[in-house]
């Protein structure tokens, strides 16, 4: 019976997390994992990671995260970074949502720090919307060059 509801916890976790990637996604949100963390610290289920191109960008995104939690009433524990632009923190419990410009995100490298926790694989339709992104910012990057 526990495992049973174990189970059930962690597939309600992580179908946060992807309703929450999704509302980065509406803002363009790049290069998003998500670490599966249960086996390896009491503090969450998952942290999802993503990347902004700016400040702008980074507040952009967790704006849109905050506010499709507060549409269900999801409880938010911690919102640290939002005014600075190159970190935000989004503590909802078993989620914590890692935005950050790229720089910030390569400093802090918590990728590497949790190399221990597996990758979550996402669905094909969320693939899909990274995927537009990607070629979004590709288009931007191009537009420089030019």
């Amino acid at each position: 019976m526990e495992k049973l509801a174990t189970k059930l916890t962690i597939e309600h976790s992580k179908a946060k997390a992807e309703r929450f990637l999704k509302a980065a996604l509406s803002k363009k949100a790049l290069r998003p994992i998500l670490l599966r963390l249960d086996k390896l610290t009491p503090i969450t289920d998952y942290f999802l990671i993503v990347s902004g191109r700016s400040a702008r960008h980074v507040k952009s995104i967790a704006d849109a995260i905050v506010e499709e939690a507060h549409s269900d009433s999801t409880t938010v524990y911690s919102v640290e970074g939002m005014i600075q632009g190159n970190w935000a923190l989004l503590d909802f419990g078993e989620v914590i949502i890692h935005v950050f410009q790229d720089q910030s995100r390569e400093f802090y490298d918590l990728e590497g720090l949790w190399s221990d926790a597996p990758q979550e694989v996402f669905p094909r339709d969320i693939i899909k919307e990274i995927e537009a992104a990607g070629e979004m910012e590709e288009d931007e990057d191009e537009s420089f060059i030019s």
